[in-house]
C-alpha cells in the first residue's frame, strides 16, 4: 500500500516525467512565506520604477468655444495687474475648452498669471510665482505647458522661488482650482 505523501511519477503530455502528490505542509508552508516575501519586495520596486507621467491627452475637455467673451471682473488683488488682464481677456480661449491662461513677467526668468473664465469673466490666480526654469527648458519650450482641449497644465521650475522645488509641476485646473497631481 502506497503512503498518502509519497509522490507518484507521472509522464506529462510532452512525456517528460513529473512528479505528482502531496509534500509535507511544512515545506509548503515555508515555500509560501519565501515567495510572498520575494513578492514584497520585487512589487514595491516595480511600482516606483513605472511612475506615469500625466498626458495632455488623459484630461480632455469637449466644449464648444463662446461667441463672445464676458467682461472681465478684476478682483481687488488683481488691479495692479488690471491692463495685462484686460488685454488678455480680448483673446481667444487657450486653455481647458473656454479658458485664458495669461501670464507676465514678476523679475529676470520669473511669471506669475491668472486664468480667465471667458463664460463668466471670473479670474483665478495661479497659486504661485514659477521661475528659474532656463535649465529645464529648449529653445523651443516655454515655462507653462497647456493646451485648449485639455485641463491639464505642466509649469516647469521653481515655484515661489524655492530651491528645492526643480522639477516639472503636474496640475489639473479643475472646478476652478489648480489640483497638484502627486
Amino acid at each position: 500500500m502506497e503512503a498518502i505523501d509519497s509522490p507518484k511519477r507521472q509522464l506529462n503530455k510532452y512525456g517528460k516525467s513529473e512528479v505528482y502528490g502531496r509534500t509535507s505542509g511544512a515545506i509548503n508552508t515555508i515555500e509560501s512565506v519565501v515567495i510572498l516575501l520575494c513578492l514584497c519586495a520585487v512589487l514595491p520596486a516595480q511600482s516606483k520604477a513605472k511612475t506615469i507621467v500625466p498626458r495632455f491627452d488623459d484630461y480632455p475637455v469637449f466644449e464648444k468655444l463662446p461667441n463672445r467673451n464676458a467682461p472681465v471682473i478684476i478682483p481687488k488683488e488683481g488691479l495692479i495687474f488690471r491692463a495685462r488682464l484686460q488685454e488678455a481677456a480680448m483673446q481667444q480661449p487657450n486653455f481647458a475648452g473656454h479658458y485664458i491662461l495669461t501670464t507676465w513677467g514678476c523679475g529676470m526668468e520669473c511669471l506669475m498669471g491668472a486664468v480667465i473664465d471667458t463664460k463668466i469673466g471670473k479670474i483665478y490666480q495661479i497659486p504661485f510665482t514659477i521661475c528659474c526654469f532656463g535649465d529645464q527648458l529648449t529653445e523651443s519650450s516655454k515655462p507653462i505647458k497647456f493646451f485648449l482641449n485639455s485641463k491639464l497644465i505642466i509649469f516647469y521650475g521653481k515655484r515661489n522661488e524655492d530651491d528645492n522645488d526643480t522639477k516639472k509641476h503636474y496640475y489639473i485646473f479643475d472646478k476652478n482650482f489648480f489640483i497638484e497631481m502627486q
